[in-house]
């Protein structure tokens, strides 16, 4: 048996024997982003805020990568004159599958921040979760997970109910 055969045996063995442990370590919790000053509680209820760009992804849980179903997800991100606005706000919630897709314009930047969305994700049973994403210059969409901790498991992280997450709190950035 040749080297690549045995390394292959190998890794499958290990993952036919312990695929929650495997899987587990690969699924990283979404990096924590500031809230800005332009959050606003209450997004209209859509999956459409322009054309260009198309962010989709899956909410899945830090502990085995498993999908969040209903999740609630708010966007929001300066119009194309780098203003914010309420024609540039949503909120959606995962599907079955954990799945999201929002469809917007591609960002644009505004003073010294380059182009961006804000998300903030919440849902029952974990911690909530602030983030922005940067597209790609030129990209035309992406695929994001959005992976959760379940509440009790964050370590004192930022997370905590959606609520919460627009008040200063002590010991956040």
């Amino acid at each position: 048996m040749s080297i690549r055969r045995q390394i292959l045996t190998s890794l499958t063995l290990l993952l036919l024997i312990h695929p929650t442990d495997i899987l587990a370590a690969s699924c990283t919790p979404t990096p924590w982003d500031e809230i800005g000053p332009f959050y606003r509680p209450n997004a209209p209820l859509r999956n459409s805020i322009g054309r260009g760009y198309v962010l989709k992804g899956t909410v899945r849980s830090s502990a085995d990568c498993s999908p969040i179903p209903n999740a609630r997800i708010e966007f929001w991100q300066a119009g194309p004159d780098g203003r914010y606005d309420d024609a540039y706000r949503a909120t959606i919630y995962s599907d079955k599958k954990g799945s999201y897709r929002l469809q917007t314009f591609p960002a644009v930047p505004y003073a010294n921040r380059p182009p961006h969305i804000h998300i903030l994700v919440d849902v029952k049973d974990f911690e909530g979760l602030v983030t922005q994403h940067y597209p790609k210059q030129g990209a035309k969409g992406a695929q994001l997970d959005l992976v959760l901790v379940p509440e009790g498991q964050g370590g004192g992280s930022e997370g905590g109910r959606a609520d919460d997450l627009v008040r200063p709190r002590k010991g956040t950035r």
